[in-house]
C-alpha cells in the first residue's frame, strides 16, 4: 500500500492555498462555465475558437483545483513558535554569514511558501536541505547554479 507524503507548511501558506482554491471554485469555475455556454450558443463547435479556448481553460482550472485540494489534504500545518531546540528544522529562522561576512537570514518553509527575496526558502531547496539538522556554529557548503556558497550559522530562532 502506498503511503501519502505529508507536506509541511506554515499556517500562512495553508491560508494562501485555501484562499486560492476558494477563488477558483467560486469565481473562475463559474466564469468559464458561462463562457462555454455562451460559445455553444454561437453554433458549430468544430470551428468555434471561443468554445475550444473556454474548454481548455476549464481543464486548466479543474487541474489546478485538484492539485490544490491534494496539497491541502496532505498538509501538516506547523507553528514555528511552538518549536524549540538547537537544530535547524522546518519553520526555523536561521541567521548566517556568507563567505563575504555578509549577514543572511532565511526561514525554512514549504515549497508553496518559498520566496528567497522575502527570506523564505523551501526545505527542499539545496540550501534548505543543507541547513536541516545543523546547529549554531556549523558551517554549510551548498552548490547552487551560480557555484559553491559557504555559510556559517550564527543563530537559530523559532518565530
Amino acid at each position: 500500500m502506498a503511503t501519502v507524503e505529508k507536506m509541511p507548511m506554515l499556517a500562512e501558506g495553508h491560508k494562501l492555498i485555501s484562499d486560492e482554491l476558494q477563488r477558483l471554485k467560486t469565481i473562475e469555475r463559474p466564469e468559464v462555465i458561462d463562457a462555454i455556454e455562451e460559445a455553444r450558443a454561437h453554433g458549430d463547435l468544430s470551428e468555434n475558437a471561443e468554445y475550444h479556448a473556454a474548454k481548455e481553460r476549464q481543464g486548466q482550472i479543474e487541474a489546478t483545483i485538484a492539485d490544490l485540494e491534494d496539497r491541502l489534504s496532505r498538509a501538516v500545518v506547523i507553528d514555528p513558535t511552538t518549536l524549540s531546540g538547537d537544530k535547524v528544522v522546518f519553520g526555523a529562522t536561521v541567521h548566517m554569514v556568507d563567505e563575504d561576512d555578509k549577514p543572511v537570514v532565511y526561514q525554512i518553509v514549504g515549497q508553496m511558501e518559498a520566496d528567497a527575496k522575502k527570506g523564505r526558502i523551501s526545505y527542499n531547496s539545496p540550501l534548505g536541505r543543507a541547513l536541516i539538522g545543523r546547529r549554531v556554529g556549523d558551517e554549510v557548503e551548498v552548490t547552487v547554479p551560480s557555484g559553491d556558497r559557504y555559510y556559517a550559522i550564527d543563530k537559530i530562532e523559532f518565530i
